[in-house]
């Protein structure tokens, strides 16, 4: 029962392909090429009063590095943007675990110090004094993801849309090297990758399809009697409207190896983590 509790909280990380319909068959017409495809909007949706809501959900995926199955948790919260003060909001975030691989979750436990939780999306959400109200239980880094990954993808969707081409590799230049995980460890990247990729429509409305992907990044953890350190990779795609600037959908997929050491336990052991991560517009 020990290493089931255990192997749930190792799979940590902080922050698909799509295919972009063509505008139509044959050759695309140059006014269409002139208006939507020489550039992106730049800046992010104006925060006045007009809510926007998301559904997150996060699917980690506990193995040994042979493949063979070790635990899995599902992840959900619901995310409110566009307050007038610039504030976001989540609510109704839950976490289930289970020790099959087929059967369905079981009821997810509500994380009450989340819910009504409201803050300003920035660098400061990575400080140890984002977190002060936070239980010191382990599970509670996967409230601290929804945070890190919803930021993510935000940053990724607007702080660079200025700098992106059509099908030319953005390297993000101010996201390099290690910083603190909040109070909880420390995370290095390697570098971060974007690419607007194309432009796909949904319901009438056009969506610039912008794809991450960050590899080699190291992770150090200590939490409790836990320490781990180990690499992770995670790469992604999200769909941003090219008149409103919202997102309508995003994913990201990861994979996660590290080496556990538990006080108490004479050896050391590794977890491969998968991770499945969704955001869907709902409002």
């Amino acid at each position: 029962m020990k290493m089931n509790f255990i192997l749930r909280f190792t799979g940590i990380l902080i922050f698909t392909g799509m295919i972009t319909p063509a505008v139509g068959f044959g050759q695309i017409p140059k006014s269409f090429i002139k208006k939507y495809m020489n550039g992106l909007p730049s800046g992010k949706p104006a925060s006045d009063g007009t809510l926007q809501k998301y559904r997150m959900t996060a699917l980690y995926t506990d193995m040994d590095i042979f493949g063979n199955f070790k635990g899995k948790t599902l992840v959900t919260g619901d995310y409110t943007r566009g307050f007038k003060d610039g504030l976001v909001m989540w609510n109704n975030v839950m976490v289930s675990t289970s020790n099959n691989e087929t059967e369905p979750f079981p009821a997810g436990k509500k994380k009450d110090y989340m819910e009504g939780i409201k803050y300003v999306p920035s660098g400061d959400m990575v400080k140890k004094e984002a977190f002060s109200d936070f239980p010191t239980t382990p599970d509670n880094i996967f409230a601290r993801n929804v945070i890190w990954d919803m930021l993510s993808f935000e940053i990724f969707a607007w702080q660079y849309s200025d700098s992106l081409k059509l099908n030319r590799t953005y390297l993000i230049p101010d996201i390099h090297g290690q910083f603190d995980m909040g109070g909880i460890g420390e995370y290095s990247h390697n570098k971060i990758l974007l690419t607007w990729v194309g432009i796909s429509e949904i319901n009438g409305e056009l969506y610039a399809v912008i794809d991450f992907n960050a590899v080699d990044n190291k992770i150090e953890l200590n939490i409790d009697m836990i320490k781990s350190k180990g690499t992770e990779q995670y790469w992604g795609t999200l769909m941003v409207s090219m008149k409103t600037k919202l997102i309508s959908h995003g994913k990201m997929y990861s994979g996660t190896i590290q080496e556990i050491e538990v006080k108490g336990m004479k050896d050391k052991f590794y977890i491969k983590t998968i991770r499945e991560l969704e955001i869907s517009r709902i409002q």
